[in-house]
């Protein structure tokens, strides 16, 4: 009779010989695709796809590698259907490391990913998804945490220089219409100022971003994304928009007359915003007006701690 046939061993290198052994800061994967849940800011949740980096320490100096799929295999485990908060990411990043069996003692996490916000228009009450890219380290070290959000947000900014020579010029265009007449009629003056003639001149404009480095409170049952984008948005008065018809459009005109700014206008707006976040322990501030005047751009930065 034969014997049945068996599958032989397969082999294994991880525990051959290591030439020139030391210790590594950081062994891992980067790119991985992963889905991850995030709130929808109207209290449901959304799974959006993220691009995922892990890596742990390989503390151990003679070993050849760390267990790779062990953290593959925690990744899908504990993102999927988990939202993410200081907790859950600190039990994710002690079972990443409890999953190398004594190689590793620290772990790192980077998530990337497009938070996706139903923002509504101005005025017309049409709404549409606003994308916002969001890079979330998590970092679990001699039995610290520590959260870093990254964020960046868009928004148009109209220089309150140019908005001054725009109005001079606008005020002596309008001398010279009708300076010369000392009985003029309302009707007259609204007919001329909505024709062309009744423009001289517009302040110069721009798509801005602002981008954002944030270190987190540890302990948060919830990132505070949401919610500071919308504060963070209202600082600056001109967030870019999604769906708009005629009306929106105006409003928009509108309150980028109202809120006149240089860049550094916009890096002190954001900045007091930020300053009195107390889920935040330290935070960096960087805008660039994408100028239409000029062929470089205008950028100013500003950061500050509140773990005082």
């Amino acid at each position: 009779m034969h014997k049945p046939l068996t599958s032989p061993a397969l082999p294994d290198v991880a525990f051959d010989r290591v030439p020139q052994a030391r210790a590594l800061d950081w062994v891992g994967m980067e790119g991985i695709a992963l889905p991850i849940r995030l709130p929808d800011g109207n209290g449901a949740t959304l799974r959006v796809p993220a691009s995922v980096d892990v890596a742990v320490d390989l503390h151990a100096a003679g070993a050849r590698g760390i267990h790779m799929s062990r953290l593959y295999l925690q990744l899908q485990q504990g993102l999927a259907d988990t939202l993410l908060t200081g907790p859950a990411l600190r039990r994710l990043l002690d079972d990443c490391i409890a999953s190398q069996q004594g190689l590793a003692t620290r772990a790192r996490l980077r998530l990337r990913y497009d938070q996706l916000l139903l923002r509504t228009a101005l005025r017309s009450g049409h709404a549409g998804w606003k994308r916002y890219p969001v890079m979330l380290e998590a970092v679990l070290a001699d039995g610290h945490l520590q959260l870093t959000l990254e964020l960046a947000l868009e928004y148009s900014s109209t220089c309150p220089a140019s908005a001054a020579l725009s109005r001079q010029a606008n005020a002596e265009r309008f001398a010279r219409m009708f300076g010369a007449s000392s009985d003029v009629a309302v009707a007259d003056v609204c007919a001329w100022l909505e024709s062309e003639q009744g423009l001289a001149a517009t302040p110069h404009a721009q798509r801005s971003r602002a981008e954002f480095r944030l270190e987190l409170r540890p302990s948060l049952d919830e990132l505070p994304l949401v919610n500071l984008i919308d504060a963070l948005e209202a600082a600056l008065g001109t967030p870019v928009q999604t769906a708009v018809k005629r009306e929106d459009e105006q409003a928009f005109a509108e309150a980028n007359a109202a809120n006149l700014m240089f860049c550094e206008d916009a890096a002190r707006r954001l900045a007091a915003v930020l300053a009195a976040e107390a889920r935040i322990l330290a935070w960096q501030v960087r805008v660039a007006h994408l100028e239409s005047l000029h062929a470089h751009d205008a950028v100013a930065s500003v950061s500050g701690r509140n773990d005082r």
